[in-house]
């Protein structure tokens, strides 16, 4: 599993943004819309809505991927 650095949205608190932590960080991701959520490594459990399989399409056409965390 790859190590992601995860921001969420500071206005959609349900929104998330991965970004594998080999790359670099999105330039829309800046700190006045979005704030550094933690880190999904795999040891503990990641935020609801993430699905690795989705983020693995999505970092290969994107960069990076957009979730939602909707409980």
């Amino acid at each position: 599993m790859l190590i992601y650095n995860v921001f969420r949205a500071k206005h959609e608190a349900q929104t998330y943004c991965a970004v594998p932590e080999d790359r670099a960080v999105p330039r829309f991701l800046n700190a006045q819309a979005w704030e550094f959520e933690g880190k999904i490594d795999g040891v503990g459990p990641g935020p609801l809505g993430f699905d690795e399989a989705a983020a693995a399409v999505g970092v290969r056409f994107n960069g990076f991927y957009l979730f939602q965390n909707c409980v």
